[in-house]
Parts: structure tokens; sequence; C-alpha cells
């Protein structure tokens, strides 16, 4: 065990120093256990005993010179001990128990005194370790909801606290989905490794959507009395970023990955001082994050360098680009807009993207044929008990001048949207047609 670097720590200090070292390697910690146990359950298991232990011995000894070995070598006694009670004549319990005996430290053991820049896993297989995970938390076996839980719980680091928090979901609640997700992996039998070449762009697509949800959630809350949860988003943006690093020849993570940064750009912007939702046309955007727009440029012209095409998110993260380039709304090539939301429709066809694409329309050639878009979804039932579809029809009615249709559909916008700021900025857009 890697010494203390100095005197016992206050409990919160210690809660402290445990959740750097959790949020930032939770991923590598995970993956180089279920690696060597061949168990992802068993490994997330044994990694949340292990933050649990050092919680208490980290604020009587201090916290150790090498955190993440100590957490790995105390999560593989943990996981010794789990295939010890299963049998003793275990060819896996036998396999670990040597290496650890050993003191083979390139498996995350321990750092020994006369090696102490040996690094607590093998670097020729951490990044196949950190995707491999991403892969297994993001298994079609697994429900949506469950998909994100292990995401963020596995790979993000995140507590069952707050990842509840930030779905607006009970504890318990959460928690029994990472159980269940963690038992259909078990009983499914999934591998921990990487999907053969044939099926992991295929399957790449499913890690995408998670953190697509994972990041939506955070740029624009469902419900609750807050705008936004940059915190869940950022840690989006930090999963894409981890995910471009490892799939560098892949133009749809780095399309996500500056969707993600070229909307976030807009935050500092999007909420007023008391939390309140300002509007795109009334942000100042002297306050957007010039930095993240780089970002996001950047990205997105490596997924266009790489050749194959922009497809679902950089195409939305085309259309984002352009928003963030322009001087104010009027200024917006609206033109560009449309043609670009016309080529995500028939990629990715959906009833928000032919929405967004009537509010783009109504930008470049006025609210009647914007109209006529709209009333198409209606008839369609495509978008039934969303907000959003009477929040559109209601502005193109007050822009036409159907004053009393407008505000009956942002007053019913308004009854089914579920996020505080946004019902006060649909009913305060009602009230002025008054």
């Amino acid at each position: 065990m890697t010494p203390a670097t100095g005197g016992p720590l206050s409990t919160e200090s210690a809660r402290r120093a445990v959740e750097a070292v959790w949020r930032i390697e939770s991923a590598r910690i995970v993956g180089a256990l279920a690696r060597y146990t061949g168990d992802f359950e068993l490994a997330e298991d044994v990694a949340q005993e292990a933050v649990a232990e050092a919680l208490v011995t980290w604020s009587r000894e201090g916290a150790p010179a090498n955190p993440v070995g100590w957490l790995l070598a105390t999560a593989r006694r943990r996981a010794i001990d789990s295939f010890r009670r299963r049998s003793a004549l275990d060819e896996r319990y036998a396999m670990l128990a040597g290496r650890l005996a050993e003191g083979e430290t390139s498996s995350g053991a321990m750092t020994p005194r006369d090696r102490p820049d040996e690094l607590p896993w093998d670097p020729d297989r951490i990044d196949d370790d950190v995707l491999a995970l991403m892969f297994v938390a993001c298994h079609p076996v697994l429900s949506p909801e469950a998909r994100v839980a292990l995401t963020l719980r596995t790979v993000g680091g995140l507590s069952s606290e707050e990842i509840a928090r930030a779905f607006l979901v009970p504890v318990p609640t959460l928690q029994a989905r990472i159980t269940r997700g963690k038992k259909t992996i078990a009983a499914a039998r999934v591998p921990f490794e990487l999907p053969p070449p044939e099926e992991r762009r295929e399957r790449l697509g499913g890690v995408l959507s998670v953190l697509y949800v994972i990041f939506t959630e955070g740029s624009t809350t469902t419900a609750g009395d807050r705008l936004l949860r940059s915190d869940l988003a950022y840690e989006a943006i930090r999963l894409a970023r981890t995910l471009a690093a490892l799939l560098p020849d892949e133009p749809e993570v780095y399309g996500l990955l500056a969707l993600f940064e070229l909307t976030a750009a807009r935050f500092p912007a999007r909420t007023g001082p008391d939390g309140e939702a300002v509007l795109l046309e009334d942000q100042d955007r002297r306050l957007w994050d010039r930095s993240a727009i780089r970002r996001g440029l950047a990205a997105i012209g490596r997924a266009a360098a790489i050749g194959r095409g922009l497809g679902p998110y950089g195409l939305q993260a085309a259309i984002a680009a352009c928003h963030a380039s322009a001087s104010s709304v009027p200024e917006t090539d609206w033109e560009r807009v449309v043609l670009l939301y016309e080529v995500l429709g028939r990629v990715a066809p959906s009833p928000v993207v032919e929405l967004n694409r009537a509010v783009a329309v109504a930008m470049a050639d006025g609210p009647q044929q914007a109209l006529s878009i709209v009333d198409e979804l209606v008839a369609s039932d495509g978008l039934s008990g969303s907000y959003l579809l009477p929040s559109v029809r209601g502005e193109l009615l007050a822009r036409l001048g159907r004053t009393a249709e407008a505000r009956a559909e942002l007053e019913l916008a308004a009854r089914l949207c579920r996020n505080v700021h946004e019902r006060s900025v649909l009913l305060r857009k009602a009230a002025a047609l008054a």
C-alpha cells in the first residue's frame, strides 16, 4: 500500500480528495478492474467499496502518495475476496491473487518502493479499457435510462446522488436503474471488450446518443426551476472530448463535440441575474464564450476533413456554427440554416427537425410558409403533448397578426411546459398579446 503524504485529514478534506480522484480517474479505475476481473458488475461494485474505504482511511491516515494505486489495490483485494467466497479453487482467484502476491504493479495492484513512477495500470491498454467501458455502459441490451445512469456513474464518476439530482428522480430510483443495468449486462454475458471493427461504428451511435441525452438535459432542463444544468452539460463535453481522443478518425464524434462546444458557448448569455431565460434575439453576444466557439469550429472542421461527410450531429453543429458566427439574429445566414435543416431532415428525419426547419423558414421567407409546415406537424400528431409545437405556432400566428389564436397557443404551450423559467417566458408572451 502506498504511504500517506501527510497527517490525518478532516472528514470534509478526505471527501474532497476522494471525489477529485474519482471524478478524474473513475473510467480508468473501473476499466482496469473490469478487464482484470472479466466482470463489469463486480468491477463497479468493488470500485465503489474502495471509495467508501478511502473516505474512512484517508481521514485517519492522510491521503496516500499514489491515490489511484491505493484505490485500485483496495478494489482488487475486494475482488479477490469475492472470488474466494465464490470458490476457493476458482482459477480467476488464483490468477489475481498470484499477481497481487507477486506485486505485479503494471496490473494496478500497487506502486513498488523502488519504482515510484510505475503507472497503476498498463499504459498500452488504458485507452482500450476506457473505450470498452463506454461501449459496455451504452450496450444496446440496456434501457436508455440505464445507459445514461451507468455512463455517468462508471465513466463520468458522478455519484448516484448527483445523477438523481440532475435528472430529478429519487436516489433509490436511480440506484435501482444502475443495479438493474449491471445485472442485465451480467445476464446477457456482455464481454468487457471493444466491439469488433465491423460492429464498432454501428455501436458507436449508441454511445453518441447517450452523450447527446446527457448534454441535452444539461443545456435545456426538461423540468424544475433551473433553465440550465451546466455541470451536467460540461460532463457530457468532457466525455465527448475523451471519446474524440480515443476515436480520432470518426467524424460524428467530432460533430457531436462541435455541437456541444458551440451550444455551450451561449450558456453565459442564456440566463439573466435571477436565472430567468434570455431568448436568442435578446442575448448579449459579447458574453458568448469565444474559446468554446473556436473549439467547436475546429471540431467541425476536423469532422469535415475526415472525409466521410457530416452525419446528424455534424449537421446540427453546422447549424450551431451559423448562429455562433453571426453578429445578431437578423445577420444570421438563415438560408444556409434552412438548407442544413433540409439535409438533416433527409439524413435523420424527425418532427423536432421539421419544427426547427419551420423556425428557420420563418426567418428566411416569412411566417406564412413556416405556418404551413407547422400545421402539417399538427395534423400528423408528430409532437403530441410537447410544448414546443404550440410555442412555435403561437409565435408564427402573432407575427401574422392573428392575436387571439396566438395567445391561446402560447397559453397551451405554458400549460405543457414543465420548466419553470421557460413557462414564465411563454406566459409573458401570451400576456403581451392581451
